[in-house]
């Protein structure tokens, strides 16, 4: 009787250990959003030049005078529609829960947008509103990545092309860095007159250090955050 007992509250704890990593995940990852979303749009208020895989709704923005948030959603939704194609067959049910996902997330970029009308002019100024971009930026790729739920448009396009060509994802994602710059550039210079619409030296910075706070974070965080969210299993 004692042992049936004992079975049973084992049972019980580990139901609530569940839920409770259950809630962790999905805060965490809603965290993740935010932050993202806030060091995004903070990166365009230096003006400095934004992050290179949003520089081209940036540029596209600069230029007509169009909603930054709106061109993003259609950036990210022909992202979505890249990966069905490169991945064929192999395309999951999370890969449509990207354009959901990109819904919710551009809205979020116009709201920051608004929030934060802010208007610098000396260097140090756009300098210390970048490393809170940078800071925020890589805390909400954390978040979101390391709690595995839906991966960002971005990050998707990245890990679909890398599994078609066979190359790591840092490779890959240097390479369509640099396209994505590539395409602003030219943009720039041929509706705008020159190439530094919508980068600029926080673009390199940006391509330098989000990666740096990444890594960072990951080698205090990760392990704790994903057992937090019951993705890791500590050994007894």
């Amino acid at each position: 009787m004692k042992r049936e007992t004992k079975i049973t509250n084992v049972g019980q704890d580990n139901n609530k250990k569940k839920k409770v990593s259950g809630w962790f995940r999905f805060l965490m990852y809603g965290i993740g959003i935010l932050s993202l979303a806030l060091g995004l749009t903070l990166n365009t208020k230096t003006q400095l030049g934004t992050s290179p895989i949003i520089s081209v709704p940036y540029t596209i923005s600069c230029i007509w005078q169009l909603n930054f948030g709106n061109l993003t959603l259609i950036y990210y939704t022909l992202f979505v529609i890249a990966q069905f194609i490169i991945k064929g067959k192999n395309r999951q049910l999370m890969d449509v829960l990207q354009i959901p996902f990109s819904i919710v997330f551009t809205r979020f970029l116009n709201l920051f947008d608004a929030m934060f009308q802010l208007e610098v002019h000396n260097l140090w100024q756009k300098l210390l509103i970048l490393a809170a971009a940078i800071l925020f930026t890589g805390i909400g790729v954390v978040l979101t990545v390391n709690m595995k739920l839906i991966v960002n448009p971005g990050d998707g396009i990245v890990q679909a092309i890398a599994g078609r060509i066979k190359k790591s994802m840092g490779l890959t994602k240097n390479i369509v860095d640099f396209t994505c710059l590539i395409i602003s550039c030219l943009m720039g210079f041929v509706f705008a007159g020159r190439f530094t619409v919508g980068i600029g030296l926080g673009t390199v910075i940006a391509m330098i250090c989000v990666g740096r706070v990444i890594a960072v974070l990951n080698f205090f965080f990760k392990k704790k955050m994903q057992e937090k969210a019951g993705l890791v299993f500590t050994e007894i």
